[in-house]
């Protein structure tokens, strides 16, 4: 049996198809060209339509949800559930710090216009929505404990510089290295923690949730 009696049906079922891209009607016409002119079963060539068709209008360029697109915020991973500060990836945090070196050391200050030592550790850790108390001591008491062979980057480290007590804060930035606002008449810069000033100094460290 050849396909000629039962092609007009076939195209008026793809024409139906409204969400079908030309694409699809373009390939089902090329196989109604190619069997009209041999036998088939008919049931297989059914079958077979019904795919092609079934096809084409998959292919419609349709994207499950949810999706980012430009200009959107992430989906959010449950619904409903109150938003939450995420602790800041110490690889930016460290980017931050490290971006102020040379700024100036300033008694109270805490802006890039000039910076004492927990002014600076006060100062990064906002530009990732995370309030640290303002005094040295204060920031001693957030978050857990850490010790000297346990630092990583994005860590505070506290040290006793003027008194038994903690007196002075920098941020951890791996390894043997830390970034601070010295006193004085010191600018932000970089320092080793194996240094003997520092290493005699060392009070603990802190990681801030």
């Amino acid at each position: 049996m050849t396909l000629r009696g039962h092609s007009d049906r076939w195209v008026e079922g793809v024409s139906s198809c409204r969400s079908c891209k030309h694409l699809g009607n373009r390939r089902l016409a090329a196989l109604l060209h190619v069997v009209s002119q041999h036998s088939f079963d008919l049931r297989f060539l059914s079958a077979l339509a019904l795919t092609t068709v079934s096809a084409a209008c998959a292919s419609t360029g349709a994207v499950p949800r949810p999706f980012p697109e430009p200009g959107s915020s992430p989906p959010s991973s449950s619904r409903g559930a109150p938003d939450r500060a995420t602790a800041p990836d110490a690889y930016a945090l460290t980017g931050t710090a490290l971006a102020l070196r040379g700024s100036p050391y300033r008694d109270g200050g805490s802006d890039p216009n000039g910076f004492d030592c927990s002014g600076f550790t006060q100062y990064v850790f906002a530009q990732y929505g995370i309030r640290l108390p303002r005094d040295v001591r204060d920031q001693y008491q957030v978050g857990k404990p850490v010790q000297l062979h346990d630092l990583a980057a994005g860590d505070l480290i506290f040290f006793s510089t003027v008194s038994s007590d903690v007196s002075h804060v920098a941020i951890a930035l791996g390894g043997d290295e830390f970034i601070h606002a010295p006193s004085s008449r010191g600018v932000v810069r970089v320092e080793h923690l194996s240094a003997p000033y520092w290493s005699q100094r060392f009070i603990g460290g802190r990681r801030v949730p």
